[in-house]
Parts: C-alpha cells; sequence; structure tokens
C-alpha cells in the first residue's frame, strides 16, 4: 500500500545530487519543486539556487519550477533563476509534469522530479512515470497542511528505509 508513495531515491539535499552523473546515464530534462526544495518556504532565489541553475545548464540540462504555489511567487523566483516554469500545478495531477516535458522538449525517459513532499511532489512524479528524487526538506517552516502531512510522511519513510535494508 505505502510502496505508491516510495521515492526512486532520497538524498539529503537537492544540493548533494550528483547532476553530472544524471547528464552521463543520459537524463536531459530536470523538473524541481521550489520550497523546501530549493529554498526555504517562501524565500527568493538564493545565491546557492542560482549557482545550481547556471551549473545545469552548462551541463546541458534543460530546467522547469513546477510548483502548487501561485504564479507571482514562482514567476519572483523565476527572475533569478531563468528557467521554464508552471504555477498553480495541482500536484499530484499528472497533467503538469507532462506539460513542464513539452516545455523542456523530454521525455518519460530522460527526466528526473525533485521535490520535498511525498503526497503531492513523488506521488505526482511516480504517477505520471517520471523518475524521482525525494529530498529532505530545506526548513522546518511550514504552513500548517504540510506540518500535519509530515507526520504521515514519516510513517511512509520508515517503511520506505526498512524496504531498502533488504
Amino acid at each position: 500500500m505505502f510502496k505508491k508513495f516510495f521515492p526512486d531515491d532520497y538524498k539529503a539535499s537537492t544540493y548533494c545530487i550528483a547532476f553530472e552523473d544524471l547528464y552521463k546515464e543520459g537524463y536531459r530534462g530536470l523538473i524541481f519543486d521550489i520550497d523546501n526544495t530549493l529554498v526555504p518556504h517562501g524565500t527568493p532565489a538564493d545565491d546557492r539556487a542560482k549557482k545550481l541553475f547556471l551549473c545545469l545548464k552548462e551541463l546541458g540540462f534543460q530546467c522547469c519550477l513546477l510548483s502548487n504555489n501561485k504564479e507571482t511567487r514562482v514567476k519572483k523566483f523565476n527572475e533569478e533563476i531563468g528557467a521554464n516554469y508552471i504555477y498553480d500545478a495541482h500536484k499530484p495531477s499528472t497533467k503538469n509534469y507532462k506539460k513542464a516535458m513539452e516545455l523542456m522538449g523530454t521525455d518519460l525517459h530522460n527526466t528526473i522530479f525533485i521535490g520535498d513532499q511525498l503526497f503531492t511532489d513523488i506521488y505526482g512524479a511516480k504517477r505520471t512515470g517520471i523518475r524521482n528524487i525525494l529530498v529532505k526538506p530545506i526548513h522546518p517552516k511550514e504552513e500548517i497542511q504540510i506540518v500535519l502531512k509530515r507526520y504521515l510522511e514519516k510513517i511512509i519513510l520508515y517503511f520506505y528505509k526498512k524496504e531498502r535494508k533488504k
């Protein structure tokens, strides 16, 4: 039952993912959640995020931000990043994961999604058929509905880690 929420990979941070290795494996498109995946919730793009996207572009990746947030938030964040973006994405609906791939010119086989939430980010990517990487949230300050979901995520991650040890 829980396996449909299990991420394909789990990392401590977006910033410790070996993107060079993913490029060598043939991946060309990266879809990112923003809040608590790239920066703390509600904050602008910081130097670390700007540097990451500059490096990703130099490697040859196409990038797209996929957020359930409003346009003002996503557009403002993207001003410093310069990626494709989709706001009000209704994750875990598959529609905008597919739209992100269209914008980047990628497909299910060469695209990866990176996000911090199991029930929206990872579940949507899995339903779409995209490889996905769950990252630990950057900061504990979150909206109440997300805080409540984190308790359920802990249960699923317990079983995920137990399964991985086998």
